[in-house]
């Protein structure tokens, strides 16, 4: 199979290839219509704010814990054809779209078959990723595979601007036809290759199915991913309001813009470290770097908000990809179930920051400091992953002390 020469002496085949492309390309076209949902179901087609903010809050429940049901479905009919099966739904969901700019209920079932769609294919598609890969390339894979996707969020929104308000269905049809043609080249893909490279690494180490023994002791990888989320959220959801009466617009798009660009340069750069890391130690720097981001923000001004984006990007950085090798080293599942779990952590850490952040901002609003959201939120960022830590090794550990404890009981006995 076609190979093309990576630094570092690593390998891409031509399937990663263009899934790398096709990740930037679908990301760009879902971000070219996602972020101005609300606008245009409010404003254009007359839904009240209330059910705007329903209707979001299921779809994007259902984009995240419909990995679940990716996991399953790539075991039934195999990682291409499930990614095939969800660019057709979401290439349907984008042309219902078109009429839906006139009908209420056309939009939000395009909307649901949006999420629908992306809630298939990106397991499927991580997984075909990291499939026939050796474990040391799977950090710098996934890492690409993140910068390509956070590339698309990047550029999506400002290239769909000039059409969302005045021709919206313009837009439409050229994503419409984006995914169909992405979806195309999906079609032509080979099989998921097997896992040999990984394999005969397995056979070197000892490891059993191609996956090195891991003996770190930290917290399940499901948990700290909903933690690393929930953390997370509250900044990408509330800088806007905090931000803008502080500086400007401007800035606000331009922190936003940077943030993402600087998540794509230092994702791929810090792979390897990142993954030399222990569990644990990923822990410490993500949700350290997190807690001072935030600390950082609550200072308000220019250079305090543009340092706290900056922190809270490594921990981003650090944190989302740690936790999805963590996943993948400790299961014995298949990739794509793996990293539908994931995105289920993920959307549960999203739903409970969604529900908790309003009431923190509500509460230092009505405080007189909304400096005090981002002290909370540091201090969570701190205290959180601490309990998580102790409760996992008290569970870890539970079932051990009474047994070292009989042994100690009876080693007294018969000094005795």
């Amino acid at each position: 199979m076609d190979r093309r020469s990576r630094p570092g002496g690593r390998r891409v085949t031509s399937p990663q290839a263009f899934l790398l492309a096709a990740s930037f390309l679908i990301t760009l076209g879902s971000f070219a219509v996602l972020p101005y949902m609300s606008v245009l179901l409010h404003q254009r087609l007359g839904l009240g704010l209330g059910t705007v903010g329903m209707v979001l809050a299921v779809a994007s429940l259902v984009q995240f814990s419909g990995g679940v049901a990716a996991g399953a479905l790539t075991g039934r009919i195999g990682l291409r054809a499930t990614m095939l099966t969800a660019l057709a739904v979401r290439t349907a969901g984008f042309a219902v779209f078109v009429p839906g700019m006139t009908s209420p209920v056309l939009a939000v079932v395009a909307l649901f078959l949006v999420s629908c769609g992306a809630a298939l294919y990106l397991p499927a598609n991580k997984a075909y990723l990291v499939e026939g890969a050796a474990e040391a390339d799977r950090p710098r894979l996934l890492a690409v595979s993140g910068t390509a996707f956070n590339a698309g969020i990047a550029l999506g929104p400002p290239a769909a601007a000039p059409l969302i308000v005045g021709s919206p269905t313009v837009l439409f049809s050229c994503v419409t036809v984006l995914f169909a043609l992405v979806g195309a080249g999906h079609a032509l893909l080979p099989a998921a290759a097997a896992r040999p490279e990984a394999d005969a690494v397995g056979a070197d180490t000892g490891a059993v199915g191609g996956r090195q023994a891991r003996h770190d002791c930290g917290p399940p990888p499901f948990a700290v991913t909903a933690l690393s989320v929930y953390v997370f959220m509250f900044f990408q959801h509330y800088l806007a309001l905090y931000a803008v009466p502080r500086t400007s617009a401007v800035f606000y798009g331009a922190v936003l813009t940077g943030h993402a660009c600087l998540l794509a340069v230092t994702q791929p750069l810090l792979a390897r470290w990142i993954a030399a890391l222990t569990y644990r130690d990923a822990m410490k720097v993500g949700f350290g770097s997190m807690a001072a981001g935030t600390a950082v923000t609550a200072h308000g001004g220019y250079a305090a908000i543009g340092a706290g984006a900056a922190l809270m990007c490594l921990g981003e950085v650090v944190l989302f990809l740690k936790n999805d090798l963590e996943a993948l080293a400790r299961s014995s599942s298949p990739p794509a179930v793996v990293f539908g779990r994931q995105r289920l952590a993920a959307g549960l850490g999203a739903f409970a920051s969604g529900a908790v952040g309003g009431q923190l901002y509500a509460g230092a609003e009505a405080a007189g400091s909304t400096r005090l959201f981002w002290i909370a939120v540091c201090l969570q960022g701190l205290v959180l992953p601490l309990l998580l830590t102790a409760a996992a090794r008290r569970r870890r550990t539970g079932g051990h002390l009474p047994r070292a404890g009989r042994r100690q009981e009876r080693k007294r006995s018969s000094r005795g």
